[in-house]
């Protein structure tokens, strides 16, 4: 008897790689898996997963597929065209991205530097926004996330939001910004709990909250000056 060929649309959804991607992470598929979300379709003779692995089988892995060119990807059958140009793309980013390097980040080293960071478009806001810049050990920003939008209360700036990114980027400290709509920096009661409960949750995960700088018009407050933080 012959092999029965299995599709993606024989397998369960929630074990299809596009699914388990946007439940699990990509860190836990397998390069095969993760290949066959970036050729999206297979072919009628084979599924997507079995043409993902016959790219791999073709290039030894990985290590030679990013030294790929378009003519050798097409060799593989059902590789056309859009197919190779889609691999080289994502291939050239990867490639890209590993030789980034870290010295072109901005690096804060002072209250001043952090409002420099973001004062250009924070003292333009009407209305109040929370951010945080997320830094490495050498202090430079490796994210910006805004964590909401509103009046600040202590039960909106929830500690777990502010975080869960500095996890999720293996931050080592974090600096807080919000601005006030009316120009005036001077920080609030509110203000101030909102800091002390931030730092005290940050000393229990072992991210350090640097500052908490409040952004005015053309002015600003560092908590961390006034020896809030």
């Amino acid at each position: 008897m012959g092999e029965t060929t299995l599709f993606i649309r024989d397998v369960p959804r929630e074990e299809r790689p596009r699914e388990r991607l946007l439940k699990e992470g990509p860190a836990r598929l397998s390069n095969q898996e993760l290949l066959s979300i970036i050729l999206r379709t297979g072919s009628k003779e084979e599924s997507v997963l079995a043409l993902a692995g016959k790219v791999l089988h073709r290039f030894n892995g990985l290590k030679m597929l990013k030294h790929a060119t378009v003519e050798e990807l097409k060799e593989v059958k059902g590789i056309g065209e859009t197919k190779a140009v889609q691999l080289m793309a994502a291939l050239e980013l990867g490639k890209r991205l590993v030789s980034e390097r870290p010295e072109d980040r901005y690096a804060i080293r002072s209250p001043l530097d952090g409002v420099k960071y973001v004062m250009d478009d924070m003292r333009f806001y009407t209305q109040e926004h929370f951010v945080c810049l997320y830094l490495n050990t050498k202090n430079q920003v490796i994210h910006r996330q805004t964590i909401f939008v509103g009046s600040l209360n202590a039960s909106i700036v929830h500690p777990r939001e502010v975080f869960k990114e500095a996890i999720k980027r293996s931050a080592a400290s974090v600096i807080c910004f919000h601005n006030h709509p009316s120009g005036d920096p001077t920080p609030s009661e509110e203000d101030i709990a909102v800091t002390k409960r931030l730092v005290e949750c940050g000393y229990l995960l072992g991210i350090d909250v640097l500052d908490h700088i409040i952004i005015g018009d053309r002015d600003y407050i560092s908590l961390k000056e006034k020896g809030i933080v």
